[in-house]
This record gives C-alpha cells, sequence and structure tokens, in this order.
C-alpha cells in the first residue's frame, strides 16, 4: 500500500503531510513511558523485524500480492499506539529515503495511511474485542489477528479516498477495488499478527510489555530477522501488489513513472545493480540493521518521565 510519487494531488499530499508532521511529534511526546533505555532494544527489535517481513509479498487471488503492514503488531509489542506509530513511520521514512519505496512527496500520506489509522485502528480494535473475549492474554492473539485484517482494509479505504480526492480515479471504482483486494491482504495480515503474537506468548514473553520479565538475548530475535531479510526476501512473490494491481486495473499506474521524486540511493527496489539476488539479501540485511539503530537510537532518546 506505500503510494508512489504521483498518485496524490500536492494539497492531499500537504495535509497529510502536516497530518502525519504532528502525529510522530505528539507520539515522541506520549511514548515516553511506554519505552525507554529497558525497553529500547524491544523497538529497534520490532522495527528492524517489521522492516524484514515487509519485504516478503506473498500471493492472493488474482495475480495480486500483498505483504505485513505491521501497525497492529508494533502496537501491541511495544504496549502503546503511540510507541507503534513511530516504529511505522520509522521503517516508512527509512523505505522511502534507502529504498525508494513509496513516493517522498506521498511520504506524509503513506504515514497517516499506515502509522497512524493502520497503528490505531489495530490497537483500538484490539482493546475491544479483548473486553470482549473476557480479557485472557491467551485469547490476545486473536483478537489482535482480527484488528490487524481489519485496520488493513481501514488503511486501504483512506488511500482509496485520497485517490479520488486527487482526482487520480473515481471513487465509484477505486474504493470497491482497493477494500476488495485488501479484504484478502488483511486475511494473510491477520494469520501473521495473531501467529507471531502467539508464538512471542509463549517462546519469548519477555518481548511483550506488561511481564516485566528481564530480556533474555538477542540471538534468536536477531538471526530471526537477518534470515528474513536476507533469505525468505528472495521468494517474495513477484507478483504486483494490491494498490499496484488496482492503479494498473484502472489505468493509473503510469502516473507513478510520470512524477517520481527520489533520492539518490543504489539500493533502490531493494537491490544492487549487477547483483542479482545476493544485492537483494545484502540491502535487507543493511536495511534491518538502519531500522534497528534508528529505532534503538530514538528510545535512548525518548526516555520516561520518571527516569
Amino acid at each position: 500500500m506505500h503510494i508512489p510519487d504521483g498518485f496524490v494531488s500536492l494539497p492531499v499530499a500537504a495535509v497529510t503531510g502536516v497530518a502525519s508532521v504532528a502525529a510522530i511529534g505528539i507520539a515522541l511526546g506520549r511514548s515516553q513511558d511506554a519505552f525507554g533505555v529497558r525497553r529500547a532494544p524491544v523497538l529497534g527489535l520490532t522495527t528492524a523485524f517489521i522492516f524484514a517481513a515487509q519485504m516478503i509479498n506473498f500471493p492472493v487471488a488474482g495475480g495480486t500480492s500483498g505483504h505485513l503492514l505491521g501497525g497492529t503488531l508494533a502496537a501491541i509489542v511495544l504496549g502503546s499506539p503511540w510507541a507503534g506509530t513511530l516504529c511505522i513511520a520509522t521503517v516508512l521514512i527509512i523505505q522511502a529515503v534507502l529504498f525508494a519505496d513509496g513516493g517522498i512527496t506521498a511520504l506524509g500520506a503513506n504515514i497517516f495511511n499506515m502509522a497512524v489509522i493502520g497503528v490505531w485502528v489495530g490497537w483500538g480494535l484490539t482493546q475491544t474485542l479483548q473486553r470482549l473475549f473476557g480479557g485472557s492474554r491467551r485469547r490476545l492473539p486473536l483478537a489482535a489477528g482480527i484488528a490487524a485484517g481489519v485496520s488493513v482494509v481501514v488503511a486501504a479505504v483512506a488511500c482509496a479516498i485520497e485517490l479520488a480526492l486527487s482526482g487520480t480515479a473515481p471513487p465509484l471504482l477505486v474504493l470497491p477495488a482497493m477494500t476488495g483486494v485488501h479484504i484478502l491482504i488483511g486475511v494473510g495480515e491477520g494469520l501473521i499478527t495473531g501467529g507471531v503474537l502467539a508464538y512471542l506468548a509463549t517462546v519469548r514473553p519477555d518481548l511483550l510489555p506488561g511481564a516485566q520479565q528481564q530480556f533474555k538475548g538477542w540471538v534468536v530475535p536477531v538471526v530471526s530477522i537477518l534470515l528474513i531479510s536476507g533469505l525468505l526476501s528472495l521468494v517474495a512473490s513477484a507478483w504486483p501488489d494490491g494498490l499496484e494491481r488496482v492503479a494498473e486495473d484502472l489505468g493509473f499506474i503510469s502516473l507513478a513513472e510520470q512524477v517520481r521524486v527520489t533520492v539518490p540511493t543504489p539500493l533502490a527496489d531493494y537491490g544492487i545493480e549487477g547483483l542479482g539476488p545476493v544485492g537483494t539479501s545484502i540491502a535487507g540485511i543493511f536495511g534491518s540493521i538502519v531500522c534497528f539503530g534508528v529505532a534503538f537510537g530514538i528510545a535512548k532518546v525518548v526516555k520516561p518521565n520518571n527516569a
């Protein structure tokens, strides 16, 4: 759902950009109690994991692929939607600047859709479902999985509205098209989110908030992230993602090439020219390291109020 340059108008880009900057600013202040020196490794690992997982497109019906957005997962693992917003925004900024994934002019819209709407819808619905389910931690993966799937659809609807307001596509066409394909992608999002949380609750509860366990170590999460970004990324589906498929079907895909604002980078499209699959692995591992470093640094700087 990464909107490229050319898909949204300047007014829409400006409004969503201002809203995203405001959301990040508030999140930096409100996240003080969600993490600090003790939770810095968790924020770094979560951000690196979501970057790595987003490299793996999984196939859905009709020759279309999708990938994890991760907003709900980030908010639950970090114990705060504000921290989740910072996590996803960090991933999106690094993707746009270092890998030309998502337009520079559309960065505000992408952050607003995925790091604000996606995170907050997923978090709010998870809390509601948990209350309906009796508040059991055993049912958290189910509640979060359902919420994650819904959050993808809501973020897709927001993206469709932005495209319609920009005059890129008629609302009566783009809204049902984006909603339909992202319902299928949301199923994958829900399964991944629920599965990861079930694993963490059983094997690594120290990575979840609330239990206050001592952080158990780096080896398993770090190796897992490097395997995902360096190896599993090589078997990602080559089919177009949900937004790209809709753009092809509705005839506005060419706008992405007519207006493209890029920061010079040798890692565009998650590769290095002339290196083939090796370049993809290097790009994935490098991106994961950068995401971890930036997020870890944020968590070290934004200390809890009682620190």
